[in-house]
């Protein structure tokens, strides 16, 4: 009865609604939490944009909207999204097996355990065993049915994923495998990096991004599209064409791509998955490059993230396949300056965040590294993001090659990394996962890291000044 008659009393003062509205209004975008529709938009568009929401746990608020972009930081729901994550590319094969399936569950509960928040796996499987798309436009529905599963459960965990499109290299398919496919049906293609111009080609490529982005998740019942699970959509992992060291072929296949991703998609972020290379159109830049060989595979960082589309600038870094073996000690020295330059272009040349996608030293291969060079090395990566993060800089965040649960290590490539059985590099990671979750609750994208918050002790989230 009490509610009745306040709803009676509210109801013959509209002058009084008005202002709790327009009160209610201004606390809420002071706080960057409105989700104001648009004219004409109904309440499903506003669902279909910012999906459903759920209780989030990565400290960015109480949404789990999809990530967007303002300026060069990534933001959920107006408040930064500042990133510590992994990748773990095969999951999709795991969850495929009934008998691995739980494999992929154990790897996204125990990067939640240390506050990784985004994870990188392939979104493909191009001909071969198990293959997602047997040939053009032919999909194995029990296969899809597993990729439906991995995005549950990332859902399930609070893990968003970046997910590349196809392959550069000849696993899991990748672009020799859709030029095989061209070749199989009369094409005359002499190159694999004819994937980057035939236009039946290309159509292949097209016709694999519309199956995806508009699948329905057999688990949630949410288009991939829609689904905030998604961080991000990248083009290629690792894209290059050596046949045109100008990087026009590559340029215009990129454009062109992003332009179709975008028609399908227009919410989520689209990267390219580059490795950040230096190419010709930046000569002032080639220096920085690890070798020579890295300048003339048709890439370059500055012109590829200008593509119309692009929302995030991509950058790898994998000193002890590229720096020469002479260079071996200086591995989180380049680490340093690599991220560094790309940071200082992604805030001055694009605008835009950067992502180091894939990082990492092999802690296995004979002369290449061990354990303890491998943790200098991330210590390094995560105090050059750190640098980043700090200023309010466009470093979002980084992706460590790679995570794995124990009883995988068969597939180890040299860079695993089990937490459970790495004490010291879990510990690594778990800090630098909660630097990332302060830096992200303290204040909204609007302050930009300038208002007093940034100057506050943090003895009651548990860590030290200096060790931010």
């Amino acid at each position: 009865m009490a509610m009745n008659k306040e709803k009676n009393t509210i109801a013959t003062s509209p002058s009084l609604l008005f202002r709790c509205f327009l009160l209610l209004t201004i606390f809420l975008a002071i706080n960057g939490r409105t989700n104001a529709a648009l004219p004409g938009q109904t309440e499903q568009d506003m669902k279909n944009h910012t999906g459903s929401r759920v209780r989030d746990l990565d400290g960015v608020g109480d949404e789990w909207g999809v990530v967007e972009r303002q300026g060069n930081q990534f933001v959920v729901g107006g408040q930064p999204f500042y990133f510590n994550g992994f990748n773990t590319y095969w999951l999709l094969m795991l969850a495929v097996d009934q008998s691995t399936r739980g494999k992929v569950s154990d790897v996204f509960r125990q990067a939640s355990s240390i506050g990784l928040t985004v994870c990188r796996t392939w979104a493909f499987n191009d001909g071969g065993w198990r293959a997602l798309q047997k040939s053009p436009s032919v999909y194995d529905e029990d296969v899809f049915k597993a990729f439906d599963f991995v995005l549950s459960e990332a859902r399930k965990y609070k893990i968003r994923l970046v997910l590349p499109l196809v392959n550069n290299w000849e696993s899991y398919g990748g672009k020799a495998q859709y030029v095989r496919w061209g070749i199989a049906s009369g094409l005359n293609l002499t190159s694999y990096d004819d994937f980057f111009s035939d236009p039946t080609v290309k159509g292949y490529y097209k016709a694999h991004v519309k199956v995806l982005l508009n699948r329905a998740n057999t688990f949630t019942n949410i288009t991939y599209k829609d689904d905030p699970t998604v961080f991000a959509w990248e083009l290629m992992n690792e894209p290059r064409c050596p046949s045109d060291p100008s990087g026009d072929k590559l340029q215009e296949w990129i454009q062109e791509m992003a332009f179709h991703v975008k028609s399908i998609d227009s919410v989520h972020l689209l990267g390219t998955g580059t490795e950040g290379f230096y190419g010709p159109p930046s000569p002032g830049r080639l220096q920085l490059n690890p070798n020579t060989v890295a300048g003339q595979v048709g890439t370059d960082f500055i012109r590829n993230h200008k593509a119309l589309g692009i929302d995030y600038a991509s950058a790898h870094l994998y000193p002890d396949a590229w720096l020469p073996k002479s260079a071996s000690n200086d591995y989180a020295q380049f680490a340093t300056t690599w991220i560094q330059a790309h940071t200082d272009d992604a805030d001055a040349a694009l605008r835009m965040p950067v992502v180091f996608g894939e990082f990492g030293v092999s802690s296995s291969k004979a002369g290449r590294s061990n354990s303890t060079q491998r943790n200098t090395f991330i210590a390094a990566v995560y105090a050059a993001m750190l640098n980043s993060t700090k200023r309010g800089g466009s470093g979002g965040g980084c992706l460590l090659w790679q995570v794995f649960p124990e009883g995988t290590e068969y597939m180890d490539d040299g860079y695993a990394v089990v937490l459970t059985k790495a004490p010291n590099t879990s510990n690594m990671l778990a800090l630098q996962s909660k630097r990332m979750q302060i830096f992200n609750s303290r204040c909204s994208w609007r302050c930009h890291w300038s208002c007093k918050k940034k100057n506050r002790t943090d003895h009651a989230v548990g860590l030290p000044r200096d060790e931010l």
